[in-house]
């Protein structure tokens, strides 16, 4: 099977990655572009939207609790404290961009879309990321 190829470059504005998947490794740490939905009834990992991936979350979007809650249901999911996670812009908005250093686990649509296979375990143990990272062909 074809592997993905992702590609990262930096925004002439300053403003974070930009990636040509949802998702790319910026050496341990994962970059995440994340469609927000807040008020959902429950918290939950979704499929990815062209270059985001849908995330929806229960808190409503008020001065940011939303984000926050999404940042703490993420680092359980990825295995992650929450200081491990960084909201490079969005704060305020449904379009994000998070950084995620040296994730333990990936959901399967995140191992899925930086592996290129419809099968990845997306299990990270015993720091083995950069293992994980380092077979993503980037250019």
């Amino acid at each position: 099977m074809k592997k993905a190829r992702t590609t990262i470059s930096r925004k002439s504005s300053g403003h974070g990655l930009e990636i040509s998947s949802f998702c790319a490794w910026d050496g341990e740490t994962l970059v995440l572009n994340v469609l927000g939905t807040p008020g959902a009834k429950q918290d939950a990992i979704g499929q990815a939207k062209g270059k985001q991936l849908r995330i929806s979350v229960t808190e409503a979007p008020v001065a940011g609790r939303a984000t926050d809650h999404m940042i703490r249901f993420l680092a359980e999911a990825f295995a992650v404290s929450v200081a491990d996670i960084t909201v490079v812009f969005g704060r305020f908005n449904v379009n994000k961009q998070l950084r995620i250093r040296a994730p333990g686990r990936l959901p399967p649509v995140v191992a899925n879309a930086l592996s290129g296979t419809e099968n990845a375990e997306g299990v990270i143990s015993g720091g083995h990321w950069r293992d994980v990272a380092k077979s993503i062909e980037r250019v």
